[in-house]
């Protein structure tokens, strides 16, 4: 494994934030992001997970899903559900959670036991 991509279901740039808190705040199960959700309150990450990224011994890249299609879909070409985390390889992308899985993670607590099973 080369490198785990994170790839949250928003789109990059400070209106959309704004917009991704108030739903938090206003109407969170109406909120497209269990990334989003698990790892960061309404406004700051969560303690729990930025510890958690602090201590990965591997590369990590955090990217909102325009960001990724930009950098990513001409590479190879796949067509992703968001949110989701990969793995890059020397073979391409393999997902390592899905966006099917995270509707079935709680917690962050689950989310990074989880990710300590994958990596």
């Amino acid at each position: 494994m080369e490198k785990l991509i994170f790839v949250y279901n928003a789109d990059s740039g400070k209106l959309n934030a704004l917009m991704d808190s108030v739903y938090k705040v206003v109407n969170p199960s109406t909120y497209s992001c269990k990334l989003c959700e698990l790892t960061y309150g309404s406004f700051q990450e969560k303690k729990a997970w930025k510890e958690f990224r602090e201590d990965l011994d591997f590369e990590t890249e955090f990217l909102h899903k325009d960001e990724f299609q930009e950098i990513y879909a001409s590479k190879f070409g796949h067509k992703f559900e968001f949110p989701i985390v990969l793995t890059q390889t020397k073979n391409g992308l393999e997902v390592l959670v899905s966006s099917k899985k995270f509707s079935e993670i709680d917690s962050i607590s689950e989310f990074i036991s989880l990710l300590y099973k994958l990596v």
